[in-house]
């Protein structure tokens, strides 16, 4: 007996001379749970420098920890196991994450800069009277094309991808919604539509699609294109900017049919432990000057009106990166359609990248 209370005594001590390290090591490094804020986001979406000057002002330490897809982000915060105070999801994930209880609502009396977002960008169906989420970047989802290895089109429509002229030419995103919704589109229907008949008829057009697909990539898309090794490409409008950025022969446009109109939002998760960093952060990236540093950075479009007017005359001007309401209102936010549906346009889409090899 007395073995096995000094054994016990022996790991109750052990245990809490690791618990004791572990305190001063974070303490060491900034790291204490009254001071410390995680960041959960997407990877190179915020610049750095705005990290460190957030961390200068307020004394809060920020711990960045990136996602590659919302459905990884969403499991993560649904299994509960790690504490995020901020995370960046996109409009269909916030959708999902409100019915699934893992938000928590944002308190707007702590968010003052909240009266610099553009009206458009509010209230939208994801999260009507944002409730739970503060717009972060917005976007489109278009045509990159080379005008110089087209021959003079335009892709003024999506109709123009189905060019015999295009064999071989075309990159398309590795995204279910994105190339389903392409092929609804283009047929003049919603790119949230559940209609199966609807849906085989997309599905029918795609592969019809097939011999003018080079391939379906990654984030690699936006070097290929760049490099002139595809004249086509299917992406977000994001990507768009960095491509012409290293490329200005390039060109970016979202045909007439219409197309996704994608947010990125900032919301308090389930899990956060330290609710008042996390307004206070919110609130700093809402600030039109550290809008504008971030949006200069990232590439992406800012919804801040404010912060637009700071950013250079050749970002902000740019109508293929800020097109005004005529044409987002033409535009559609991808719906939450379930666990089924989604289940079904990801058979879909499988069935598309069979069919393309």
């Amino acid at each position: 007996m007395k073995q096995i209370v000094r054994l016990f005594a022996s790991v109750l001590i052990a245990g809490f001379a690791l618990m004791y390290l572990t305190s001063y090591l974070n303490s060491e490094q900034g790291y204490s749970g009254g001071n410390t804020l995680t960041v959960y986001n997407w990877g190179d979406y915020i610049d750095p420098d705005l990290i460190a000057k957030f961390e200068k002002e307020t004394g809060v330490k920020v711990i960045y920890q990136t996602f590659d897809s919302n459905e990884a982000m969403l499991t993560k915060i649904a299994q509960g196991g790690t504490t995020f105070d901020v995370a960046v999801p996109s409009d269909y994930a916030i959708s999902k994450m409100r019915e699934e209880n893992l938000l928590l609502p944002i308190d707007k009396t702590k968010l003052p800069n909240l009266k610099y977002i553009d009206p458009r960008f509010l209230n939208l169906s994801f999260d009507p009277d944002n409730v739970y989420s503060v717009p972060y970047f917005w976007g489109t989802v278009g045509i990159v094309y080379n005008p110089e290895l087209v021959k003079g089109k335009t892709f003024e429509s999506w109709e123009d991808l189905w060019s015999p002229d295009l064999r071989n030419q075309i990159l398309l995103v590795d995204g279910a919604r994105e190339v389903i919704g392409m092929g609804l589109n283009s047929l003049g229907y919603s790119l949230n539509d559940t209609n199966e008949e609807h849906l085989q008829e997309a599905l029918k057009k795609l592969n019809k699609l097939t011999p003018n697909v080079k391939a379906l990539v990654g984030d690699e898309i936006k070097m290929l294109l760049a490099n002139e090794e595809a004249a086509v490409g299917l992406v977000w409008s994001g990507d768009a900017a960095e491509i012409l950025d290293e490329n200005d022969k390039l060109e970016y446009v979202v045909p007439k049919e219409g197309s996704n109109l994608w947010f990125d939002n900032m919301v308090i998760p389930k899990t956060a432990r330290n609710l008042e960093a996390a307004h206070r952060f919110i609130n700093f990236m809402l600030d039109p000057e550290n809008a504008a540093q971030n949006a200069e950075y990232v590439g992406y479009s800012t919804p801040n009106s404010e912060a637009l007017k700071l950013l250079p005359e050749d970002i902000s001007g740019d109508k293929r990166f800020y097109p005004d309401a005529e044409l987002t209102d033409k535009l559609e936010v991808y719906d939450n359609l379930g666990k089924k549906m989604l289940a079904h346009y990801n058979e879909l889409f499988l069935e598309f990248k069979m069919h393309s090899k």
